[in-house]
């Protein structure tokens, strides 16, 4: 059975959601998900599976729900604390999203509905890239290894700004835990998806050990 993984900070004190948000969005939206994966794999082939093994092999509502706690999991750490990048990932961004700031407000901005906006790493080309993904997908199943995300579920931001998404993500992005961020992405250059599996092991008690990127 899998656990609705703890908060990474203190839901009074956080620069980007509210205590009252965190009650909601991670005790009930998030909780529910978890809620939802237990009861869906029951009796089927991935009762006894690891996390990440259930995240690829997924369909339908069974996806929905553990693609959702991933995406919240990985939330979370990217909100845990206010941070500074390293000097490896401030210097690949300068060469390859030299816009990045920019660029990741508006992918944020102007993704339609409920969804989700990510910097991520493309192993095979070895580059950095920025992505939308809507409703509950991730950017895992396209081979991609998640940095960063930024919840755009009205959920999200809609108790503390109402319907003022701009407003949300300037606050989400002056707030990054660019620490986690950082070590996501040094990982994701060793290892790959297995990046993704570490780290998916490490908060749900699976074998693989940790992946290095302080989420715990």
């Amino acid at each position: 059975m899998f656990k609705l993984r703890e908060l990474p900070f203190n839901p009074a004190q956080n620069a980007v959601v509210s205590e009252k948000t965190c009650e909601y969005h991670h005790g009930k939206h998030h909780a529910t998900y978890v809620t939802n994966l237990n009861n869906l794999i029951k009796g089927t082939e991935f009762e006894n599976a690891e996390f990440y093994d259930i995240l690829l092999g997924a369909k339908g509502g069974l996806y929905n729900n553990v693609a959702q706690v991933y995406n919240h999991d990985f939330y979370w750490d990217c909100i845990a604390k206010k941070s500074e990048m390293s000097d490896e990932l401030k210097a690949d961004l300068n060469a390859q999203l030299p816009n990045f700031k920019d660029d990741f407000i508006k992918a944020a901005t102007t993704l339609f509905g409920s969804g989700w906006a990510w910097l991520v790493y493309d192993p095979s080309a070895k580059k950095l890239e920025i992505v939308q993904t809507s409703n509950a997908a991730t950017p895992v199943n396209d081979g991609k290894v998640p940095l960063l995300v930024v919840d755009v579920w009205e959920h999200a931001y809609y108790i503390d700004n109402f319907n003022a998404r701009p407003k949300y993500l300037e606050t989400f992005y002056e707030n990054i835990n660019w620490d986690f961020v950082s070590q996501a992405y040094e990982w994701a250059k060793k290892e790959g998806l297995n990046s993704v599996k570490f780290y998916t092991n490490d908060l749900h008690g699976k074998s693989g050990g940790c992946c290095g990127c302080g989420c715990n």
